[in-house]
Parts: C-alpha cells; sequence; structure tokens
C-alpha cells in the first residue's frame, strides 16, 4: 500500500505543478500580464558585463490552439535585467503568440532597434509569420513576410546585416526524391530540405535564397539511413538547418544539425565551399562536435576565420560528449591541409547537456553569454572561463529557444500606468496606496507622487520612492484622489507622467469603515507641503536631503496631530456625555418644579379595592 500511495501523491502533485501559476509574475498596474519568474545566481557580481536580458519564454515550440490555460499573458518577447526583474513583455502587444531570435539591432538609425520572428499563427493558413522590427519605443516600424514559395517564415534564423539593408533567414522546403543513393532505385520518399534567403529589409525582396536539395548528398545526414521506411509529405528533415551567417567577402555559414556539420557556402555560385566536422570534414581538427546550433563569424579575412557556435553534443536520440559547450574555433584555409583548432571552450555549468536549441554570443567585453535552452537555463562566462551568472525559469513548463544580453534604452511611448486605492477603518487612519510601472522602460531611477484636491486644483507632491522592480508601490496618508506618478531619470528629468486617476475605494460598509458618514477626498495641501513646482525642484542632489528632511518632519508633525486629537477626542467624549446628562437633569428639575412638586416621604396609601397605588395603576392593564 505504500507505493501506490506515493505514486498517487506524486501524480497528484504533478498534476496541480501544471495548472500552478506560482511560478509567473503578476502586476497590480498590467493585470493580463503574467510574466515568466527567474531563479538568479549571481557569483561574481562584479564581474558581470552590463546589459539586460532578451528572452522569448514559450510553452510548445509549435504555436498552441487558443485556450485559457495558464492565461493572462505569458509567452512572446520579453526583457529582464540582470537580477530577473522584468524590464518589458510584449506578450500581450503580440497576442500570446510564440516569438523567436529576439535581439538588438544596432545600424538601421541612430537609436537602437529590436528584432525578432513572430511565429505563424495557430491556423497558419493565412498568417505564416514575420520578421518583425520595432523602435526602440516597441513600436512596430516594419514587418516582413516570407515569399510565400519559400513556406512559412522559419523560427531558427532572422539576422540583420551590419549594413541594415538585408537580412537573412532560414527557409525548409520539401522535395520527392529517389533513393538511389541507399541502393533502393524503385522507391521514392519525400525530402525536406533545408537552405536559407537574403531578403531586403525594406521591401522583403529575395535577393538570393539556397537549399540542400542536390548540394548536401542525403548519405551525409546521421539520422535518415539505408534502412529508413519512406516518409510522405513534407518529408524528412535530413540536415536541420539552424542558422546563417554572411561574412565580408559574401559567404555564407550555416549550421546543419543532422549532419554534425558546419557548411561554407560560396555567395557567388551556391557551390560548398568546405566542411567543418560530420562524416567528411575537410579539416584536421583537435575537437569534435555534434547537433550544433547558432554557428555565427567572429572574425574572417579570406582564409582566416574564428567562429562561435554552441556543441550540444546531443539531440533527443543520442549524445556523443556527456555536457554541452560553447566553442569558438580557429580556422586556416590556407594550408594543405586545413586546419581547425578549439581556442576557447566553456562547458555547461551544471555539466548536463542541451539535447535542443540554443546560442552562444560574444559580448563586447569578451564575456560569453549562453542559452542553453531548456528550462530558459542561461550562463555568463568571463574569458578565462569563470561562471558568474547562472540563471533559469522558476516553472519547467518553459523554455527559450535562444536568449542574447545586450546594453540597451527603452523609451515607451505610452504614459507610465498607474493604480490607486484608499483604505481605512475610520477618518484617523486614512492611507492611499500606488502602484506605479512603465513597460519597457530603462531608465527610470525613481517615482514621484503627486494628488489634486478636485479635477481643476494643480497637483500637490506627496512622495517618492526610488524603483526597485517592475512595479513600484507607495504608500500615503489620507484619502487622496485624482493621483498622478512621474518617472523620473538619475539626473532628476522627468521621463513620463501617469495619466490623472480617479483613486479606488472599497465598500465602506463591508470593508469594516466605523467612522461618520462616508469618507471623503481631503485636500491634500492640508498634509503635504508643496505643489507640482516644488516636488520637482526637489529632484536635484541637494533638494533631495531638504525633501528628506521636509518629509521626516511632515511625518512627525502628522504623528503629534493625530495623537493629539485622539486625546482630545476621547476627553471630549466623556466630557459630552457628563454634559448631556446635566441637561436632562435640569430639563426634568424645572419640569417638576414647574408642575409645583413637592419632596415627600414614600409611603403606600390605601384604596377602595384594598390595594397599594402602584398596584392599582396595573390592574386595569392587566385586565
Amino acid at each position: 500500500m505504500l507505493f501506490p500511495s506515493i505514486a498517487l501523491l506524486w501524480l497528484c502533485q504533478t498534476v496541480l505543478a501544471q495548472y500552478s501559476s506560482d511560478d509567473l509574475m503578476s502586476f497590480v498596474t498590467l493585470p493580463d500580464v503574467r510574466a515568466v519568474k527567474f531563479n538568479v545566481h549571481n557569483h561574481n557580481p562584479d564581474r558581470i558585463s552590463p546589459g539586460y536580458w532578451f528572452i522569448t519564454p514559450y510553452l510548445h515550440i509549435e504555436p498552441d490552439a487558443p485556450s485559457s490555460l495558464y492565461e493572462q499573458y505569458q509567452i512572446g518577447p520579453h526583457i529582464y535585467d540582470g537580477e530577473g526583474r522584468l524590464i518589458w513583455s510584449g506578450a500581450q502587444e503580440f497576442d500570446n503568440r510564440n516569438a523567436f531570435d529576439f535581439k538588438v539591432v544596432n545600424g538601421l538609425s541612430s537609436d537602437p532597434q529590436l528584432s525578432f520572428i513572430l511565429n505563424h499563427a495557430y491556423d497558419g493558413a493565412e498568417d505564416t509569420g514575420y520578421g518583425m522590427i520595432l523602435t526602440n519605443d516597441y513600436k512596430v516600424q516594419r514587418k516582413l513576410p516570407l515569399r510565400r514559395d519559400l513556406g512559412i517564415f522559419d523560427i531558427h534564423e532572422f539576422k540583420i546585416r551590419e549594413d541594415g539593408k538585408t537580412a537573412l533567414v532560414t527557409v525548409y522546403l520539401s522535395h520527392e526524391i529517389g533513393l538511389q543513393d541507399f541502393g533502393r532505385p524503385a522507391e521514392t520518399t519525400w525530402l525536406e530540405s533545408g537552405g536559407f534567403a537574403e531578403l531586403d529589409i525594406n521591401t522583403a525582396e529575395i535577393i538570393q535564397w539556397w537549399d540542400s536539395h542536390n548540394r548536401i548528398p542525403l548519405p551525409e545526414g546521421v539520422h535518415y539511413t539505408p534502412s529508413s521506411p519512406v516518409e510522405g509529405f513534407p518529408g524528412w528533415d535530413y540536415v536541420h538547418i539552424n542558422s546563417v551567417d554572411k561574412n565580408a567577402a559574401g559567404d555564407y555559414l550555416i549550421s546543419a544539425r543532422f549532419t554534425n556539420t558546419i557548411y561554407l557556402i560560396s555567395g557567388i555560385d551556391g557551390n560548398i565551399m568546405w566542411r567543418l566536422g560530420g562524416k567528411y570534414t575537410d579539416f584536421q581538427q583537435d575537437f569534435v562536435f555534434s547537433k550544433q546550433h547558432d554557428a555565427k563569424f567572429v572574425e574572417s579575412n579570406g582564409t582566416h576565420h574564428i567562429i562561435s557556435f554552441l556543441n550540444n553534443a546531443s539531440d533527443e536520440e543520442f549524445n556523443e560528449e556527456n555536457v554541452s559547450s560553447s566553442l569558438f574555433v580557429e580556422l586556416d584555409t590556407s594550408v594543405t591541409p586545413f586546419t581547425a583548432r578549439a581556442i576557447r571552450r566553456y562547458n555547461r555549468p551544471d555539466r548536463e547537456l542541451s539535447r535542443l536549441r540554443g546560442n552562444t554570443q560574444l559580448l563586447p567585453d569578451d564575456h560569453v553569454f549562453t542559452c542553453w535552452s531548456k528550462g530558459g537555463y542561461i550562463s555568463e562566462h568571463t574569458a578565462e572561463g569563470e561562471v558568474v551568472m547562472e540563471a533559469n525559469f522558476t516553472s519547467p513548463r518553459y523554455s527559450s529557444y535562444r536568449a542574447y544580453k545586450f546594453e540597451f534604452t527603452g523609451r515607451p511611448s505610452t504614459p507610465p500606468d498607474m493604480v490607486a486605492s484608499v483604505f481605512g477603518t475610520d477618518e484617523t487612519n486614512m492611507v492611499t496606496t500606488f502602484w506605479v510601472s512603465w513597460n519597457g522602460a530603462t531608465d527610470v531611477a525613481e517615482w514621484h507622487f503627486y494628488a489634486q484636491a478636485s479635477d481643476f486644483h494643480a497637483p500637490v507632491f506627496i512622495g517618492k520612492v526610488p524603483r526597485v522592480d517592475f512595479e513600484t508601490m507607495f504608500i500615503g496618508a489620507g484619502y487622496l484622489d485624482w493621483v498622478t506618478a512621474k518617472a523620473v531619470d538619475a539626473n532628476g528629468t522627468v521621463l513620463g507622467t501617469s495619466e490623472v486617476q480617479r483613486s479606488n475605494h472599497p465598500d465602506w460598509k463591508s470593508s469594516g469603515y466605523r467612522g461618520y458618514g462616508t469618507p471623503q477626498p481631503i485636500n491634500p495641501s492640508t498634509l503635504y507641503q508643496g505643489a507640482d513646482s516644488v516636488g520637482d525642484s526637489m529632484a536635484d542632489q541637494g533638494g533631495r536631503a531638504s525633501s528628506a528632511a521636509i518629509d521626516t518632519q511632515t511625518q512627525k508633525t502628522i504623528s503629534v496631530l493625530n495623537h493629539t486629537y485622539e486625546t482630545i477626542r476621547s476627553i471630549g467624549a466623556a466630557f459630552s456625555f457628563i454634559l448631556l446628562l446635566c441637561l436632562f437633569c435640569g430639563v426634568v428639575a424645572s419640569y417638576l418644579v414647574i408642575r409645583g412638586w413637592r419632596v415627600r416621604l414614600y409611603q403606600r396609601l390605601g384604596m377602595e379595592s384594598g390595594l397599594a397605588e402602584e398596584r392599582a395603576r396595573l390592574s386595569p392593564h392587566e385586565d
């Protein structure tokens, strides 16, 4: 009985975990957004590179059917800071759709921009996905489709080149081929080939494209063998291309996962110039790799190349090594035979395997930022190999295909979001709680809060607090209404102001309010010093100190006044009771004097019925 009970308990916990949302963030100001939480381990904070994480959480690699599961918005492009705090969620803006290859793009304008792949819609009939380009205020600048004959917009790559004129994408196409290479000339099968295209950023016109069909022979693949069955449409994915890059000479570097090979493709005639790895490598190499992702040029000058890639060393079925790694490899094609040597290697910190997906990024300070994909696991190494940071999603349900780290300035065009609520049990303890956030703003150092006596009065400065998270809370004394918040940077410059909001309040009767009447908003000038201009002037360094002193003194004054009020109120209540009692006695005495009443001893008097007087008066009522 013990084992079945334990198994049942485990099953119940597993089912409950699937429907739990404790691993998602929630916000008062953005109630529809549920961003994925991070577990962060900063091993050496002083050595971590500056920058934000660009992450695209997803539940399943293919689009999910419309569902209320894990609602509200939680997948798509996201930006986090180095502590795992949310900076921007694009889930709501892009309808909770899968996004991939989310990164910062420089060179398109004076300001940095953003690019990512918006996955095809669930039905996929008309909406086949796009390459998205956003300005740094998160507005869509360009939405590039892929030419219909090249299939859906593939999720693996959308790389805008340094000149800002073209972008590289991967493509998948299907062909029906004969199996004569496997000694089966009478049989045909469908084959899914891999390739790439270069498209114009402004027009989405295809400038050049390449397909592995008739370029990479079927026997180079490691999964489709002479004994494999015939496949129907769309066919067996025999190379599985997952990245493309281009050097200054105009040649293309591609990674084909299911051939364990990185290829250099001529930009002139499309021929394969060389193979690195796999069954037919052209190099003498002092390292091995397999099932790799994200092959990119670090340097390239014709005969000498340095490339980086993620060595997964495994897939869903096999593993050739015991740990995945980020590899940097130096290639020399000026000698015979060609040589390849590993110059930097960074093992996955937890010594596990990334069997699917991932990428490697060289940062400006020579650090290496790696996404190991499953569970959103990311890490940062110094050039010397020290692990300075590890992080992963709190939830095991989510992953991120790639992740990047960039310095970035986000300036949303929409105003900050704010919600205010008032609560109290009587007139003496009313407070107003503010919640404020600004989705995508990177430069907010402080939040300044204001209230007005009415919609027509000038704002009164209530107080300020530093921004410490995506959403900031502030509590002000009194029932404050017509409230606003200002986002202020480290130099005291106001970056944005929320719209004027009316404070929410509870149903006073059911909330336990014990005061007199219905609470009404106060004139904030009665409790707080300074109007709008005064509050803003406090933003400089000297002003911060004076503001703090004024705030402290104000709080002390309010405390003394409240204490005095409570004392007077308690004394006044007793005094009022005595005064009312005396007044009542005086009225009764005056009435009796007017009636000519005389004080005399009480005595029972005989009545005709033989009953005492008081008894006689009661007897008719008893009848």
